[in-house]
């Protein structure tokens, strides 16, 4: 164990492998109470895969906050607020914000369009064909390795950095421990314990506000962190700030990771799965609430929480108890760590440990469903068994957990060993995910996306980004290209704008050029079950195409295999795949949540991007104690009404299935059948 470390190294294998555990028998609890006491049984794919696209709004939010608080959320937030000063956390919040805001359109055309999907995978194969199919998959695939690679980076360099525990065994731990109440739950079970992680990560961010911002002799409250960051830009000046000021908006830097951070978080919010999945589990009346609701309670999370430990660990750089950060430390995203162990000593070091972990945690489980949902449904039924029963479904859901947190660790190792920290990975996702983020948008939303103009737009906009990424590095850097050099703000910039921009040009002029006309009615077919045959939309099962389908590209589409599952047999209403379209939602009914949806993520994308962070740009105000004063508190207040959102909220809602199941055990205590039969579904996230 390293001397500098705060914990012994056994504080950090007993988080990784004791918390772990701990939620994995929590997991393995609730199971066997939703078993019991209410209808659902994971034991069915379909409940496994989506939960049976019953959870309510509050329970989805909380699962989009915790599958959107990475390790990054944490760490880089608060990295940049070191780097940048106040600026960082609102170019790190506001620009990871509005994708979830703008999913919220997406989510309500998947429930409007396919319903009966389980990745959106499945909706670019019904309507592409099978090499659209295969090249949007490695765009997916891609967006799940790079982010689970980036979980285990950030988390295991923060467990190594407090503890001292082996950096290579942490980053085989973390999704080990993860892929065990994974299998063991599925996806309800999971967002009830991601509801959990949620709960208890917004307390300890509470407790390192407090401890900022009102009771640390260090600093202990606004004014006294103005005067500290005073005092740090004069000794050591933010370059391109507005008089080298921590508190300002005028900030150059952070205005280029504004555009990184927007650019590349698209990328990993349209093409990953897991997004796609909480969409799916959703009820349809309720997709776009979720999402909205959501993506404004996470905002406040890498905001608030980077306005407190990143600023402090500026403010305390010159504290004995503050070790110092090396370059090399802060894309680490170290800061948030060391501050938390300056003013809070080995408990500040443990919360902080606790809060990451559960962060990684609640994140990786998301992908390692999301992963095992395409492995199966995208890799395992169309090309490899057609046929396969209810049972294979299951066994191969369990055995794709297992292998992804395999190769989530491997993946971790390599980049480990070849010297590519989170931080740059953060920056770079954009420049080799961003050419499809435009192209998979249409595929969803767009009757008339041209196939071959949105797969020509992903190949090429992919071969532009990194070539004027690396072009542009080689400019600025006299010719030398490495990790170090790479990483830059303007060669990432440059490499992020031109991989998205003409992706999504190519995309959108070849489907003005050469509009298709695909008719969605062939997806929103998928997977429905004959005996929902008495509604005018199921008429004809599968993807089979009849006379008005005319498109040529269309007719060229393969055959979807129409999917059969049995339902549970304690379940009393038939399972999700098996009910029409009418059934969950009209049209009628959805495409006002879409209009909805429009406005609200439009408008919020312009105020959190242009209207508040712009002005105060171009204004230069460098801000006193009054204005930190007011920034903290905003900071505050949004994080207390984003708890109500996400951890109140999902209680009061469900408030009938905890009556149930409270029910069902009293009397299972007292003699009693407390046992789920047949009265009419009230359990977590159900139509009652």
């Amino acid at each position: 164990m390293s001397s500098d470390t705060v914990l012994p190294q056994g504080a950090g294998y007993g988080v990784v492998i004791g918390i772990g555990m701990f939620f994995s028998l929590f997991m393995i609890l609730l199971t066997v109470l939703q078993t019991r006491y209410t209808s659902y049984s994971p034991k069915n794919s379909e409940e496994f895969t989506s939960a049976s696209r019953t959870v309510k709004p509050g329970l989805i939010a909380a699962g989009v906050v915790s599958a959107w608080t990475w390790a990054a959320t944490l760490l880089q937030s608060s990295a940049v607020a070191y780097k940048y000063g106040i600026s960082g956390p609102w170019w790190y919040a506001a620009g990871a914000t509005i994708q979830v805001l703008l999913f919220a359109m997406l989510a309500a055309k998947l429930k409007m369009n396919a319903p009966g999907a389980h990745t959106w995978l499945e909706i670019v194969r019904a309507r592409w064909g099978t090499v659209a199919h295969l090249v949007f998959m490695f765009f997916g695939m891609a967006t799940n390795i790079i982010v689970s690679a980036m979980l285990v980076l950030g988390g295991s360099a923060t467990v190594t950095d407090l503890t001292g525990m082996s950096t290579i065994a942490a980053v085989f731990l973390i999704p080990a421990v993860v892929s065990v109440y994974v299998v063991v739950g599925g996806m309800r079970s999971t967002l009830l314990c991601d509801y959990t992680h949620t709960s208890v990560l917004f307390v300890i961010i509470f407790i390192f506000v407090f401890t900022v911002y009102a009771t640390s002799p260090k600093i202990g409250s606004p004014a006294r962190m103005h005067a500290l960051l005073t005092e740090a830009a004069l000794a050591h000046p933010v370059e391109g700030n507005k008089d080298g000021s921590y508190m300002t908006m005028r900030s150059k830097n952070g205005l280029v990771f504004g555009v990184i951070n927007i650019v590349g978080n698209f990328a990993t919010v349209f093409q990953d799965q897991a997004y796609w999945q909480r969409a799916i589990a959703s009820r349809p009346a309720s997709t776009v609430k979720a999402y909205l609701l959501g993506g404004l309670s996470w905002f406040a999370i890498p905001f608030t929480l980077a306005t407190t430990l990143g600023l402090a660990a500026v403010a305390l750089r010159n504290d004995p108890s503050m070790r110092p950060l090396s370059p090399a430390d802060v894309s680490a995203g170290l800061p948030a760590s060391a501050a938390a162990a300056a003013l809070l000593g080995k408990g500040g070091a443990t919360a902080m440990l606790i809060l990451l972990f559960l962060a990684v945690t609640s994140a990786t489980s998301a992908e390692l469903i999301a992963v095992s949902s395409i492995g199966v449904y995208d890799i395992y039924k169309p090309y490899v068994n057609p046929q396969a029963t209810e049972q294979q479904l299951l066994r191969m859901t369990h055995s794709m957990v297992i292998g992804f947190a395999l190769a989530m660790g491997l993946s971790g190792v390599i980049f480990f060993y070849i010297g590519v920290s989170m931080g740059w990975l953060y920056t770079f996702m954009g420049v080799l995910l961003g050419s499809a983020v435009v192209p998979i948008a249409l595929s969803i939303t767009w009757k008339k996306a041209n196939k071959w103009g949105c797969i020509a737009g992903a190949i090429v906009g992919l071969c532009v980004g990194v070539m004027a990424w690396l072009v542009t590095t080689s400019q600025l850097n006299e010719g030398v290209i490495d990790v170090i050099t790479s990483g830059g703000d303007y060669e990432m910039l440059a490499g992020n704008l031109a991989s998205i921009g003409v992706g999504g040009i190519i995309a959108v002029a070849s489907s003005f050029i050469w509009p298709e006309n695909f008719d969605f009615d062939i997806t929103r077919q998928m997977h429905l079950d004959h005996s929902a045959s008495d509604s005018p939309t199921t008429a004809s099962p599968g993807l089979d195409h009849d006379s008005k389908h005319s498109n040529s590209v269309d007719e060229k589409a393969p055959v979807q295999p129409e999917v059969h599952f049995t339902p549970a047999a304690k379940s009393p209403t038939p399972s999700a795949s098996a009910r029409s379209f009418d059934d969950d939602g009209d049209l009628v009914m959805l495409k006002k949540a879409f209009n909805f949806a429009a406005y609200s993520s439009l408008s919020l994308l312009v105020i959190l991007i242009i209207l508040i962070p712009l002005p105060l740009f171009f204004a230069q105000t460098v801000y006193g104690e009054r204005g930190l004063t007011v920034w903290v508190v905003i900071g505050i207040m949004w994080t207390f009404c984003s708890c109500m959102a996400v951890v109140v909220y999902p209680v009061w809602e469900s408030r009938a299935a905890v009556g149930m199941i409270c029910g069902g055990m009293l009397r299972d205590l007292f003699g009693g059948k407390g046992k789920y039969t047949d009265t009419p579904d009230t359990g977590l996230g159900s139509k009652a």
